[in-house]
Order: structure tokens, then sequence, then C-alpha cells
């Protein structure tokens, strides 16, 4: 059964609190997978030294996840500028359906006015 209540502040917090555990496990499972590649990486290249394929893997993390960072930032933007021009038009829809119902109750009462009045002057 769908509630027509508003969100409530408790429910707000949960939602939040749900996208921020959301938001890390992204995050993580990001990490891990930039971890994973890093190894693959480094495994192909026998000759490095420890230091060096941790160094190697160390760069190639913090790259990956600028990279991933910087990619969910233009989605986000992006995101909100769809958001602001669909509530720009959803806006202008709204206001021209206001005026056209306007218009139609104002022809609506003028009919109704001309047949009353029709009416009573054949009448009398």
């Amino acid at each position: 059964m769908i509630s027509d209540r508003s969100p409530g502040p408790v429910d707000r917090t949960g939602a939040r609190l749900a996208n921020e555990v959301e938001g890390y496990l992204l995050l993580q499972a990001e990490r891990d997978q930039a971890q994973h590649e890093a190894r693959t990486l480094c495994s192909r290249m026998p000759w490095l030294t420890t230091a060096q394929a941790e160094d190697l893997a160390r760069h190639y993390i913090e790259q990956r996840l600028g990279l991933t960072r910087q990619a969910l930032q233009i989605t986000a933007d992006r995101a909100h500028r769809l958001r602001a021009e669909y509530e720009a038009r959803y806006a202008d829809l709204r206001h021209t359906l206001l005026k056209r119902h306007a218009a139609c109750a104002t022809l609506l009462l003028a009919a109704a006015s001309t047949a009353g009045t029709t009416t009573y002057l054949l009448n009398r």
C-alpha cells in the first residue's frame, strides 16, 4: 500500500544514512577493484622490486580512484543540471495549463451567462 504522507525527519535521516552506506560500499568495491588491477599489472612486470611494485600499485590506485571520482562528479553535475531543466520545464507546463484552464473557465462562465440572459429575455 502506498502512503500519501510525506517523509518525516526520521525517514529522511534513514534515507541519508542508507545513501552514505551505499556510497561507502561502492567506494570500497571500487578500491578493491583498483587494488586487484594494480596487483595484476605488477604481476606482469616480474623485474620490479617489491618497493617498486608497491609504489606502482599505490600510484595506479590513486589515479584510478581519482578518475572514478572525476567521472562520478561529472555524472552528478549532469544530473543536477537535468533536474533543474526538468523542474523549469515542469513549472512552465503547469503555468501554461493553469492559463488554459482559466481561459476555459472564463469562456464557460461567459457562455453560461449569455445562455441565462438569453433565456431570461426570451421568457419575458
